[in-house]
């Protein structure tokens, strides 16, 4: 199973010397409109002495200004509180009455006092609900005025590569395009301050989850000075204000380390289903899938392709809230996704994965397979 946290991070202390800090500046980002010119790229951000390939030598004209925030319509739901009343009771499902057929894996956690396994099921109960307040919407970039899908997946595919050289964790990924959503579907913005709307987003993500986060003026510097502080300071006021402050919408990972240790599953299969969701991030048709379904599809999936015991048990429906017939939309669409991962030019996520470190699994053959060919075509 993967490591929860990295804290070994503290090389991001400190202020960063431009002459080691290279190879984070960002990919063109064309569909956003701005023109492009070539720029230099030195060294690696973590280490001296490690170089990597350039990954893009292009970058956007700078952005002088921050415009104010659109008078638009605000969030969704303006009265949360009242929100809740009408929400469904979910059932917490206790432990002490399990189903006949549905193994107790937090049995042998009863001793560890970091694993609350008296409240588990509660959290996830309560993960459950938050989702339903905090929804992303079907096509939310409708009522955007400049912004558009395309253009949201080429900014998110060069979050990624941010986040893989910044070396942060996998929360902070899918906190940065959560707020990111959020944000896009409550307020209007500009073309020209839509990477600024991005890198916010992953510098907010950034301090909420990171132990040792990225300094404002790396984030500065991987936009090649395109944007100020005090630019994406101004900006963090603006989107935090937005989301109201809270940043407390459920991610999928939280629902999949959830699903794995309910299916038993092992590191290669838990890093397939990673996989799988986080190909999932630049995908606007997608972006609203729900954190909980997506996991547990995502888990499916990558069973069905990695295991002989693939079908969805009694302890999986379970615990994961989910049948087969649920997720089964997603998981054809999922097949749909990863059939043109390679091929597609927003590809970040498919070169991350295909590395020793995520055990090259956005390489291995299964994912050509006629069961996914057959999967994506009865779609």
């Amino acid at each position: 199973m993967e490591t929860l946290r990295n804290i070994q991070n503290e090389n991001l202390l400190g202020a960063r010397n431009k002459a080691t800090a290279g190879n984070l500046l960002r990919k063109p980002l064309r569909g956003v409109g701005n023109e492009v010119r070539n720029i230099p790229v030195k060294g690696s951000f973590r280490e001296k002495a490690t170089k990597t390939k350039d990954c893009g030598k292009e970058k956007l004209v700078p952005v002088k200004s921050v415009r104010t925030r659109s008078e638009s319509k605000k969030g969704v739901f303006q009265d949360v509180e009242e929100l809740k009343k009408s929400l469904p009771v979910i059932d917490s499902h206790s432990t002490k009455q399990l189903p006949p057929g549905v193994e107790n894996i937090d049995v042998d956690d009863v001793e560890n006092p970091l694993l609350v396994s008296i409240y588990i099921n509660d959290i996830y109960c309560y993960l459950r609900n938050l989702e339903v307040i905090y929804p992303i919407r079907k096509h939310h970039l409708q009522l955007q005025p400049e912004v558009t899908g395309k253009m949201r997946s080429i900014l998110i595919d060069w979050l990624i590569q941010v986040h893989f050289k910044f070396n942060l964790l996998q929360e902070t990924l899918y906190m940065a395009v959560s707020i990111l959503d959020r944000y896009l579907q409550s307020e209007k913005v500009k073309r020209s301050e839509l990477q600024l709307v991005g890198v916010t987003s992953m510098f907010i993500a950034s301090k909420y989850e990171e132990m040792y986060a990225p300094e404002v003026s790396d984030f500065v510097y991987i936009t090649d000075n395109t944007y100020t502080k005090q630019e994406i300071l101004r900006m963090e006021r603006v989107m935090l204000k937005s989301l109201k402050f809270d940043l407390s919408k459920p991610l999928p990972l939280h629902f999949l380390r959830r699903n794995s240790k309910a299916g038993n599953v092992d590191a290669t299969v838990h890093t397939l289903a990673k996989y799988l969701m986080e190909v999932v991030l630049t995908e606007y048709d997608c972006a609203h899938y729900r954190p909980s379904m997506l996991a547990a599809a995502a888990l499916y999936l990558a069973r069905k392709l990695l295991t002989e015991s693939s079908s969805w048990n009694d302890t999986l429906k379970f615990y994961s809230n989910y049948s087969e017939e649920d997720f089964m939309p997603i998981v054809k669409n999922l097949c749909k996704i990863i059939l043109k991962a390679g091929a597609s030019k927003l590809k970040a996520v498919h070169t991350k994965y295909a590395g020793s470190k995520f055990f090259k699994i956005s390489c291995i053959p299964q994912l050509k397979s006629s069961i996914v060919v057959e999967l994506a075509a009865s779609n």
